[in-house]
């Protein structure tokens, strides 16, 4: 089983999902008890390890995870919207959670 070693967030202070993604990342980083690294528009990281468009294209923000075997994990790449469109705290901390256990576990 592996172990969590910190979470990475990789946005730009003017994103506008850039506050949002940083309170998601730093309430999960509290969570699980480990360091919160921010880097600001790190696009080749991204492009190695986050999610991409059909042209190898990365956008921020990107919230992923290094576990102990060094490994690079996604954690949440887009936010999971409501019923209705809108952001949800609740969704997103929920499929961050199940990303990271899903990660922990090998799975």
């Amino acid at each position: 089983m592996a172990k969590l070693s910190k979470l990475i967030l990789v946005t730009a202070d003017h994103h506008p999902l850039h506050k949002y993604f940083k309170e998601l990342a730093e309430e999960l980083s509290k969570k699980y008890g480990v360091p919160l690294d921010i880097r600001v528009e790190d696009y080749l990281f991204l492009i190695e390890h986050g999610d991409t468009d059909e042209y190898g294209m990365a956008w921020l923000p990107q919230l992923l995870a290094e576990l102990d075997s060094g490994e690079i994990v996604k954690v949440l790449t887009k936010p999971v919207l409501d019923s209705m469109g809108n952001l949800s705290k609740d969704n997103d901390i929920g499929a961050s959670v199940a990303n990271i256990e899903k990660a922990i576990a090998g799975k």
